[in-house]
C-alpha cells in the first residue's frame, strides 16, 4: 500500500465514544509497499510530533514503513471532550476501539499483512493488549517503559508531574505539542491518580500474545521498576529483554542508537521466512 502524502501530518475521522474525532496521522519510512509496517503508540504524555525523528530513524535502520499517530486527546487529534474523565478501562479501549478502528480506517490489512507495533509508556501497553486481544494481528511488538500493574513509584512520580504542571512552565512547553495541553495532561494524570486504578493490572490478559516481543526498559526509570518486563518475560517466554543502563523512562531519547540496534535486529529477525 503505498501513500502518496507520506511525511505530512493529515488527519482521518472516526467515530469513538458517540462522536466523531479527528486523528493526527503520518506516514514515515520506506516507500516499498513491502516493507514491514511499524505502528508507533506514545506515551501518556505524548503525540506525534513528541516522538521527534525517532520513528523515521529506526525506519530507516529497519527498512520499514512507519505510522505515527496521536491518539484521541492528544497532539492536534481532537481533545477530550469537556467534562470527559477517562475511565480505568482507558488503555483498554485505546487497544480495543480506536486502534482497530484506525487501521481499518488507513486501509491496514492486518489480517493478511499484520504491523508491528512500537509502544512507549502506555502506548506500550496498548500494544500489549492489542496483540492479547487479536494475537494474529500483530507481526511482533516491541514495547519500551510498559506497564502490566500500577507500582508505587509510578503513583508517585505522576503526583509529582501533577506538582510540575501547576507550578512551572511545563503547560507551555506541552503546548508546543498539544492543541489542547491540558486534555492531555489532566486526561492522563486524573486516572493515574484515580485511587481504583491502583488496581489496575494486565498481568494474566497479556498470557495470549502469540508474537515476538522485545520488551525494553531503562534501569534509572523514574515511572516503573524493571519488574514491568521482567513480568511480561516470566509469562511470555518468547520475550527477549532489554534493560539498558544510564537510561530513565524514555529510552528512545535517553539511548536511542542502543534501541535503533536492538529493534532493528529483532524485527530482521523476525521476518517471514527468516529463522530466528
Amino acid at each position: 500500500m503505498m501513500h502518496p502524502a507520506q511525511d505530512e501530518a493529515m488527519h482521518v475521522e472516526l467515530l469513538w465514544r458517540d462522536r466523531p474525532v479527528r486523528i493526527e496521522h503520518r506516514w514515515v519510512g520506506a516507500r516499498d509497499a513491502a516493507s514491514p509496517l511499524i505502528v508507533f503508540l506514545h506515551e501518556g504524555l505524548g503525540s506525534l510530533s513528541l516522538w521527534r525523528d525517532f520513528p523515521e530513524r529506526l525506519c530507516a535502520a529497519a527498512n520499514c514503513r512507519g505510522l505515527v499517530y496521536s491518539r484521541p486527546g492528544y497532539g492536534r487529534s481532537t481533545p477530550r471532550a469537556a467534562q470527559e474523565a477517562w475511565g480505568v478501562d482507558f488503555l483498554h479501549r485505546q487497544a480495543h476501539e480506536v486502534l482497530p478502528a484506525l487501521l481499518a480506517a488507513l486501509g491496514v490489512d492486518v489480517d493478511n499483512d499484520p504491523p508491528w507495533l512500537f509502544g512507549h509508556s502506555d502506548g506500550g501497553s496498548i500494544a500489549l493488549l492489542y496483540a492479547a486481544a487479536w494475537p494474529g494481528r500483530v507481526a511482533g511488538a516491541v514495547v519500551v517503559a510498559p506497564h502490566i500493574v500500577v507500582e508505587d513509584l509510578s503513583v508517585q512520580s505522576i503526583a509529582k508531574a501533577r506538582e510540575t504542571y501547576l507550578q512551572t512552565d511545563l503547560r507551555e512547553r506541552l503546548a508546543k505539542h498539544h492543541d489542547d495541553p491540558d486534555s492531555a495532561f489532566w486526561g492522563w494524570n486524573d486516572i493515574w491518580l484515580h485511587p481504583p486504578f491502583k488496581q489496575w493490572s494486565i498481568e494474566r490478559e497479556i498470557e495470549t500474545i502469540r508474537c515476538p516481543l522485545l520488551a525494553a526498559q531503562g534501569v534509572d526509570d523514574e515511572y516503573g521498576t524493571l519488574e514491568q518486563i521482567r513480568g511480561i518475560a516470566r509469562r511470555l517466554p518468547q520475550t527477549r529483554l532489554l534493560e539498558l543502563a544510564d537510561c530513565g523512562h524514555s529510552v528512545h531519547r535517553d539511548q536511542p542508537e542502543r534501541l535503533i540496534a536492538a529493534a532493528t535486529a529483532f524485527i530482521a529477525q523476525h521476518q517471514p521466512g527468516d529463522k530466528p
